[in-house]
């Protein structure tokens, strides 16, 4: 009788937690999961490898992909509350997803109003910012003003307000890729720091070659 009495209450117990841990799964906004393919988002966003644009190509492949979500069909094409969302990719696996909210369809709502909404989805925020301070804007863009944060060991989730359009929206990124994409995009730039001077060397060159191309070609044709 103990024992079903425990797996009784075990059962309950499981009932009432799961909602909550669904709502917590803080990798997921709306179709997507952060660590899907690039070519799963492509997928989704109904577009394609040219909308793509390459940010660095060594030491690792750190690609982004800019979307517009649609209006929705209907009797007046209702706007998506989102504007557009960025995504971005470390050696082709979504890491970072960086959502910028439509103008209008935040007007008049406060902070405050934005943490209950996310809250109700994503659980209590870990931390909401009463001030600005140097030290929590470490964590984020310079663009970028921190207003709360859901986070577990393996992801962050973070309400932002733009320091140039007060727009607001979400930074939502795998810590530990963000990490090495951040670490991999640092090193790119000491590359292309330490590379420029040949490549620029390079390119010159190859407007000379071109244009003595070009000048032996017209200097057979040209009739004046």
């Amino acid at each position: 009788m103990k024992t079903i009495r425990s797996s009784i209450l075990c059962f309950v117990v499981l009932l009432l937690t799961a909602p909550l841990l669904r709502a917590q799964d803080l990798s997921k906004y709306r179709h997507f999961t952060l660590g899907i393919s690039l070519t799963r988002v492509l997928e989704r966003t109904d577009q394609k490898m040219a909308d793509v644009k390459m940010a660095h190509g060594r030491p690792a492949l750190i690609q982004e992909l800019t979307w517009w979500p649609p209006n929705l069909p209907g009797i007046s094409f209702q706007s998506d509350t989102v504007e557009q969302i960025l995504f971005s990719f470390y050696n082709g696996e979504l890491y970072k997803i960086s959502v910028t909210y439509d103008q209008t369809s935040t007007e008049g709502l406060t902070a405050e109003d934005m943490v209950k909404s996310i809250s109700a989805k994503y659980g209590p925020a870990t931390y909401i910012a009463l001030a600005i301070d140097s030290a929590t804007n470490d964590r984020y863009d310079v663009t970028q003003k921190p207003v709360a944060s859901w986070e577990d060991a393996q992801y962050s989730f973070n309400l932002v307000r733009s320091s140039f359009t007060d727009h607001l929206g979400l930074i939502i990124y795998s810590k530990r890729v963000n990490a090495a994409a951040e670490l991999a995009t640092v090193e790119a730039v000491k590359l292309e720091e330490q590379e420029g001077p040949q490549r620029e060397a390079e390119r010159q060159k190859k407007q000379v070659d071109d244009l003595e191309v070009a000048r032996q070609k017209n200097r057979k044709i040209f009739r004046p």
